[in-house]
């Protein structure tokens, strides 16, 4: 008999559209024949979102994540680590409470991985805002996780069936992104990039693009000297060892080509240079991974969206992507529990 592997979702922020979306999502009919997921949160916030949903589902407690094991399919098993009242968790506000619930839901999930209890996380969406109203700083889930996990080399990467885009720089104002983009910052994104690009696809020499930060790749200095300082002698180390990338590639044009597949994964060198395109094609089933982790991490690819949530609206396609990723990536890493 298989045993699936269990997977560790975190609520997210209960004033958001995260409880909504993990109550769609359990109603998809295939996952259960791939993995065992339980929902790391607030039982009365699950509670509420079933019904705002409309959904004959049952929430049932639990307090460690095997017990996952013995809930039937119309039965989503929460372990609570929090148990908010309904001003803590109102709709479209972030509530200082809260912020420090979530920041629980994604260090116990991370631990979890760490010791082997599951075999991956993948996390509701969080308003940072909560968070730091909470005493909480950090930019994401991606910063908080690679500090959880005392990791300094990590990627996030956002993928869909079509576009897989990593990012040399995340969460940073612009002004910042030219002094950031260094030759070894560049090299590690890259290497990281292509091990979580060949798992993903399956191929053993993924083809990889890395963009330019200047347009037109500089125009040989004349727009800034990034490309010739950093970018190039990085794609040059990369190439000597033996991966198969090229670049500097102008970014205004090089997603045309992505997009028809001539390369398995882009390389972007700031947030917004590599996500527009990505969400142009992937806003539903994109999925927000974040690689060089000891541990599996995927996550929805869009926000809290407070304007949609108590309404039971909101897609949960993204997250129905990021359990189905969460589940390979796993595998991949020899992960089973």
């Amino acid at each position: 008999m298989i045993t699936l592997p269990l997977i560790a979702i975190t609520m997210g922020d209960p004033c958001g559209i995260g409880p909504e979306i993990i109550v769609k999502a359990w109603q998809t009919p295939d996952l259960p024949a791939i993995c065992t997921p339980f929902v790391i949160g607030d039982l009365a916030a699950m509670r509420r979102a079933v019904t705002v949903c409309g959904s004959t589902i049952t929430i049932t407690e639990i307090n460690a994540p095997e017990q996952a094991r013995q809930a039937t399919a119309d039965t989503i098993p929460v372990l609570p680590l929090s148990s908010l009242s309904v001003e803590e968790m109102r709709y479209g506000h972030p509530v200082a409470a809260s912020g420090d619930a979530v920041y629980r839901y994604i260090c116990a999930a991370a631990q979890f991985c760490r010791e082997g209890s599951v075999a991956a996380m993948v996390t509701a969406p969080i308003n940072k805002e909560a968070m730091n109203l909470a005493g909480h700083n950090y930019p994401g889930h991606t910063e908080l996780l690679a500090e959880l996990c005392g990791c300094d080399d990590f990627v996030m990467l956002l993928a869909g069936e079509v576009l897989r885009v990593s990012l040399v720089t995340i969460h940073e104002a612009l002004a910042d992104i030219p002094r950031l983009v260094t030759c070894d910052k560049v090299v590690s994104t890259i290497r990281i990039t292509e091990d979580g690009v060949r798992r993903l696809c399956g191929k053993q020499r993924p083809r990889l693009a890395v963009l330019s930060l200047n347009p037109h790749c500089g125009e040989g200095g004349m727009f800034g000297d990034e490309e010739q300082r950093a970018i190039v002698p990085a794609v040059q180390r990369a190439q000597q060892e033996g991966i198969d990338v090229v670049g500097p590639l102008s970014a205004d044009t090089l997603f045309y080509f992505a997009a028809k597949g001539e390369y398995d994964g882009v390389v972007a060198m700031y947030h917004d240079q590599g996500l527009i395109p990505l969400k142009m094609l992937h806003f539903d089933d994109g999925v927000n991974c974040t690689l060089g982790l000891p541990i599996v991490r995927t996550s929805v690819d869009h926000g809290t969206a407070y304007n949609l949530a108590g309404n039971g609206s909101a897609s949960e396609k993204s997250l129905v992507a990021a359990i189905r990723m969460g589940v390979k990536l796993a595998g991949s890493a020899g992960r089973g529990n």
